[in-house]
């Protein structure tokens, strides 16, 4: 203790204790007890810790104040002298104090035998441990939702729990009255707001990247990784002011699998506000915080991919029926061209509402999915390219007309199919301007070979995207050859793998502007 210790008022020790002014210095409180629990002799720390300038003739347990015995031995001394052998406790004060008592029989001259107790006060530790567990505890009950609670809260309630939750804890446990977070965005290196209680509103707002420079303690511990801790915020050019008038912080990072996930700020309007002890406590709190965040991410991102596999099956279940549609309505139309002009615009509403069908339920599943999530979601796609772009496919198989539904309306492309080549060539007919941007048909069509549709449609206009398909079997009409000769060749050998058919999109997109110009040099040349 930081008090002088005053010196024992026994001056004498029994038995072999007699030696012992060095009892005086020991960092123990030292006494000597009967069985009966009463002192015949102590140390002035110990008289110190009780309070009484001398502790002979009183029960050991009334001098500390009847502490709580945490053990199993009612009294530790009657147990170490009738059996010999050493006994330990903890003792708990009603102050809340905590001391580590050991007790072991020693002989007087002749017969007596007394037990000597060492007290070591533990409350700095014991109390340490008690916080630990409690933040550990904290930290476990962060995202620790039930099935059913999940299921009524949206990802902004779950967000706003989580929020709050930490608020209290910080509050409540850690006792931190100003607390700043912030999360790392990787692709931009910004530190982005989570939460912020008592910073200055031009703190909050304040624009922060992960670096250890221009960007404050904040940035310096996002980049860094490591702790810092601002005893004096007047004499620290790190600091950047967050709560008006505060002269310390401390920051840790969140850590996630050994990265830095974000930022933990706290704030005292003291000098030297935090200890060594605050930022062992901070960065514990801030693993379970980061985990709590990382599951929160986790059900945002779960959430996101069960409702783009459910707007998936219902876009599957629609997309052929819808490509029926449109394929008659198309076939329809062209016998009343030039005919009868009311039924050719009903027609041309038709396709228009049949398209608008597949569109609703894109929508439909933007909103369902949250924009964080989706975007998280669509971070992955390598082929930004094909966001928008037009597809046809050709094919008799019901199965690859799914499949390019299923496959290419992930990237973003609008999806439409054709049973063989005379609805191909009446889908690209009654398109319009909105062209299409790639055409992909099978080789051996019901009705047609893949090189007799590039005839068709060259008739139709005068740039073909056309990528043809086919198996590794017998080509009885010489399509490819054929078409390689007429300048196709692009070709997608089935089966393919979605990355190769892809790749083939891509590149024929990238091809687009170089036919189109020498279609319109041909165009003008007369050929």
């Amino acid at each position: 203790m930081a008090n002088p210790v005053p010196p024992s008022t026994n001056q004498s020790l029994p038995g072999q204790l007699a030696a012992g002014s060095v009892l005086e210095h020991l960092p123990d409180g030292i006494a000597l007890v009967r069985e009966d629990d009463t002192i015949i002799w102590s140390n002035g720390l110990l008289a110190a810790w009780c309070g009484k300038p001398d502790l002979r003739g009183i029960n050991f347990f009334e001098a500390l104040d009847r502490p709580e015995i945490l053990g199993p031995d009612a009294s530790p001394f009657r147990v170490a002298i009738t059996t010999g052998r050493t006994t330990t406790a903890t003792l708990r004060t009603a102050a809340n104090r905590y001391y580590h008592l050991q007790a072991a029989a020693e002989a007087e001259a002749g017969t007596a035998t007394i037990a000597v107790a060492a007290v070591r006060d533990v409350t700095h530790t014991i109390l340490e441990q008690q916080k630990l567990a409690a933040i550990h505890q904290a930290g476990q009950k962060l995202a620790d939702l039930a099935p059913a609670e999940l299921a009524d809260m949206t990802v902004e309630e779950r967000i706003e729990l989580l929020k709050s939750n930490i608020l209290y804890y910080s509050k409540d446990l850690l006792q931190f009255d100003v607390v700043e977070i912030r999360l790392l965005d990787r692709q931009t290196g910004r530190l982005e707001p989570l939460l912020a209680v008592g910073m200055q509103p031009e703190a909050e707002a304040r624009v922060l990247y992960a670096r250890p420079e221009q960007n404050g303690v904040t940035g310096y511990v996002a980049a860094t990784g490591r702790s810092y801790f601002c005893n004096d915020t007047t004499k620290d050019p790190l600091y950047l002011e967050g709560c008006k008038g505060a002269k310390s912080s401390l920051t840790v990072p969140l850590m996630l699998h050994d990265q830095v996930i974000g930022t933990f700020n706290v704030e005292s309007p003291e000098p030297g506000g935090f200890s060594e002890t605050d930022v062992r406590f901070l960065e514990i709190f801030s693993r379970d915080v980061a985990a709590a965040l990382n599951t929160l991410e986790l059900l945002v991102a779960e959430k996101a991919s069960t409702a783009a596999e459910s707007i998936e099956a219902i876009h599957g279940a629609v997309a052929l029926p819808v490509d029926d549609i449109l394929n008659d309505a198309v076939s329809v139309m062209e016998r009343y061209i030039g005919h009868n002009a009311d039924v050719v615009e009903r027609l041309q509403r038709i396709l228009r509402n049949a398209r608008d069908i597949k569109q609703v339920i894109q929508k439909v599943g933007e909103q369902m999915t949250p924009s964080s999530a989706h975007a998280q979601r669509r971070q992955g796609n390598r082929h930004p390219g094909l966001v928008g772009r037009r597809i046809l496919v050709a094919d008799a198989d019901e199965q690859v007309r799914a499949a390019a539904h299923a496959l290419l309306e992930r990237c973003g492309c609008t999806v439409e199919t054709a049973r063989d080549g005379t609805e191909a060539a009446s889908m690209v007919r009654a398109c319009g301007a909105d062209a299409y941007d790639v055409i992909i048909a099978d080789i051996r069509l019901p009705d047609m070979s893949g090189y007799e549709l590039l005839i068709r449609l060259r008739e139709l206009r005068d740039c073909v995207p056309l990528v043809l398909m086919t198996g590794f079997g017998y080509d009885p009409g010489h399509s490819i050859v054929k078409a390689r000769q007429a300048g196709i060749d692009l070709v997608l050998f089935k089966p393919f793998r979605i990355d190769q058919l892809l790749d083939t999109i891509e590149k024929m997109l990238a091809r687009a502007p170089a036919l189109a110009a020498g279609a319109g040099e041909a165009g003008a040349s007369g050929k």
